[in-house]
């Protein structure tokens, strides 16, 4: 079995709560469009966890629903508590959209009871998958009795979360529900073509190249759909660095499978995924994503569909392949991205 490296630093998380806290009050949006959809006192309020859940739900709603973000980005959603002003934005939601699959329990739990009783919590992964094809690896070990919750990372189950967001709007929102429904088309197109050109671009990979090696087991769906294997991931699901045992018995596994790539994280460098490159001859790449959406909120790179195509990308060349077909994609979102997404 595998295990992979602690990534959560208690520095990083306390500077991840402050940061929360103080965007939760004052406001941390994407642009001059979030301040318009905030300025509307009929508008939807709606409260999301993870930035690519965000995402989403900003290019179903645009500028008919107000958004706020409550997990910063780049943080370990798996361990983070939400701050005390969670529950007054929480308060104050029409709408709550949370992953769920138990990914952000203190938050599910503190909604339950802080949030008015017209409100509504939709947990999209839950929603979005049967229990008979709940994924345990890794990370995420069945006697643990908590699966895998990374759906987002795949278009298919991508498409599934922005149906149910689309529903959810138009039923809280009835009005509205041409819009909404546009808004989903747009997505849902962007998003085929976006495994359109991922099932082109990994074409220029030999089927035993599409192996994955990780810092976090954000990928277990995506690999079941297309086709890819991942040999495991680095971070323990006690978040504890691996025993000098454990590591030995990684770079053994990376050797006998001739891994030719580690995907760490940009966000969480780890010392333990350079270690096992430096023994095994792996190539250590340290900028794949889990949460943490490229470039600054507003930006077009700044999207589920920025953050997908970039890992893509990463993942498809760092194996040796070619992503012609990944890289003419365009990311803009079909309506500006209003939502609050703190840093």
């Amino acid at each position: 079995m595998l295990f992979n490296t602690r990534y959560q630093r208690s520095f990083q998380k306390s500077v991840a709560i402050a940061a929360v806290s103080l965007c939760v009050l004052s406001g941390c949006r994407g642009g001059q469009a979030g301040q318009a959809a905030a300025g509307q006192d009929d508008a939807l309020r709606v409260v999301t966890t993870v930035a690519p859940l965000t995402s989403i739900v900003a290019g179903i709603g645009g500028d008919k629903i107000v958004i706020d973000g409550l997990v910063p980005e780049g943080t370990n959603s798996h361990t983070f508590e939400p701050p005390p002003s969670a529950a007054k934005v929480l308060s104050k939601a029409d709408l709550v959209f949370i992953n769920g699959l138990q990914l952000e329990e203190p938050i599910k739990k503190l909604a339950q009871s802080t949030t008015k009783d017209s409100a509504t919590l939709v947990e999209l992964g839950t929603q979005s998958l049967p229990e008979r094809e709940y994924l345990y690896d890794f990370s995420f070990p069945e006697e643990d009795g908590k699966p895998n919750p990374h759906l987002w990372t795949d278009p298919t189950y991508a498409i599934k979360y922005a149906a149910l967001i689309r529903d959810s709007l138009t039923a809280a929102d009835p009005s509205n529900r041409d819009y909404y429904h546009a808004n989903y088309t747009a997505f849902e197109a962007q998003a085929r073509q976006l495994d359109t050109a991922l099932r082109a671009d990994q074409d220029t990979l030999a089927a035993d190249r599409r192996q994955l090696l990780t810092y976090h087991d954000a990928y277990a769906y995506f690999a079941k759909t297309y086709g890819w294997t991942v040999v495991g991931a680095i971070q323990p699901r006690n978040f504890e660095d691996p025993t000098p045992r454990e590591v030995a018995a990684l770079i053994d596994q990376v050797k006998a499978r001739q891994v030719p790539v580690i995907f760490g994280s940009e966000v969480f460098p780890s010392t333990v995924l350079a270690e096992i490159g430096a023994a095994t001859g792996a190539r250590y790449e340290d900028t794949l994503r889990d949460d943490d959406l490229p470039g600054a909120p507003g930006e077009a790179e700044h999207s589920w569909m920025g953050l997908m195509r970039y890992n893509y990308v990463t993942m498809v060349t760092g194996l040796g392949g070619t992503a012609t077909h990944l890289t003419a994609l365009a990311t803009t979102p079909n309506v500006p991205d209003n939502a609050t997404y703190p840093q």
